[in-house]
């Protein structure tokens, strides 16, 4: 086995947990390997610090998948998703749920979503697509999905040398799978909808509306197809109008509020949610609850300060339409626009929009999304609710 070692002084983030190596960080390596082989990780001064993946293609160019001189093999695998889906079994709902969180389980770079019967992967480096195979078998053994869906259409895999990719990796079946969330029904389209089909993450969030919305008139900016939406009518909600930009998410959108008999509640419109706030505000039309919850408006650090714009101005302008002693969700799904920031965002759209707020409540993701505090990537989700005075 090939041996990585670090430059001086970069072996303290890998020490306290953090599983990433970036080229930077390597002094040399010794031995052959070919790219997605396992290598052993050392110190400047040959002190074993675990084993990971390497691909010299990538800017994380080690992914370390343990801290012990043990063998990555399929039992190795098997121990690791079986201790993920037993800690599933222990804090979720596991109808739907996210079954495998990458570095968050210590598997880097493997997702996988479990929508009712089926389950929905992504191999998204080198390293850890070599046993896609194992992998599918350990899922069949363990959870045991009527099928299971490849989404490896995604272009960081590129970055990796991997081509992209999707379909059946067991069974073959109609990609339109039907789960449960807190009780309210969903079609999921694994085969062409965003990321794996379906956003877990903001699953408990979601419930989170129950005291907020019975009676009121409630507003989903980025609906998708209908996640927050629905919970509120499930709720009680009096109206409720989704705004998305996609044709394609309204339509799932009033598909998914029709399976669960809320239709009449629940309505969608395809369009652009900042064009809408502004005619809403123009026309004096205003709403009880407001829910903002965004596709990340920036994805790296260099485009942070023109997100910071994004999210103030849906902020203000929700603000300015919302009733008095309403309630605002907002939420945000960029990893580089951290919570600090995020607050201070939500408190300068309110300043200006000439509106007093309190925080009712500051939520994160859900916890079959579970934060690794040793890499700080692991943590994206900021939902804080609060009331509009």
């Amino acid at each position: 086995m090939a041996k990585a070692f670090l430059i001086k002084g970069k072996e303290k983030r890998v020490e306290y947990g953090h599983p990433w190596i970036f080229k930077s960080d390597i002094q040399s390596i010794d031995g052959s390997f070919s790219p997605g082989d396992v290598v052993d990780v050392f110190s400047s001064k040959n002190r074993f610090l675990g084993r990971g993946y390497i691909n010299p293609k990538s800017q994380i160019t080690i992914r370390m998948l343990t801290y012990e001189q043990e063998d990555i093999n399929y039992d190795f695998l098997y121990k690791r998703i079986q201790s993920a889906w037993e800690y599933r079994k222990k804090v979720a709902d596991i109808n739907s749920c996210r079954a495998v969180f990458a570095e968050s389980d210590f598997l880097p770079a493997l997702i996988v979503d479990k929508f009712g019967d089926y389950l929905v992967i992504q191999t998204l480096a080198l390293g850890i697509d070599r046993y896609k195979d194992q992998i599918v078998d350990i899922l069949n053994d363990i959870i045991r999905p009527a099928g299971i869906y490849e989404r490896n259409d995604v272009p960081v895999r590129e970055l990796e040398g991997l081509d992209q990719r999707k379909g059946f990796l067991k069974g073959t079946f109609d990609t339109k799978v039907e789960m449960i969330e807190n009780g309210v029904k969903f079609i999921v389209d694994v085969e062409n909808g965003q990321k794996t089909g379906f956003f877990l993450d903001q699953k408990e969030n979601r419930a989170a509306l129950k005291p907020l919305v019975p009676g009121a008139k409630v507003l989903d900016c980025f609906s998708h197809t209908g996640s927050f939406a629905l919970h509120a009518g499930k709720y009680g909600a009096k109206s409720v109008l989704g705004i998305d930009i996609s044709e394609h998410a309204v339509e799932c959108a009033s598909y998914n509020a029709k399976i669960n008999g809320l239709q009449d509640t629940c309505r969608f419109e395809a369009a652009n949610t900042f064009d809408k706030l502004r005619e809403f505000y123009d026309n004096n039309e205003t709403f009880d609850v407001i829910i903002l919850d965004p596709p990340a408006f920036t994805k790296t650090r260099g485009a942070v300060e023109g997100a910071v714009r994004g999210y103030k101005e849906i902020n203000l302008r929700a603000m300015k339409i919302i009733n008095n002693g309403g309630f605002l969700v907002s939420c945000s799904c960029s990893h580089h626009v951290d919570s600090e920031l995020f607050m201070d965002i939500i408190y300068n759209a309110a300043a200006d929009a000439k509106r007093k707020i309190r925080l009712i409540e500051y939520r994160s993701q859900a916890k079959d999304h579970p934060i690794l505090l040793a890499a700080e990537e692991t943590e994206y989700i900021k939902c804080a609710v609060l009331q509009v005075v």
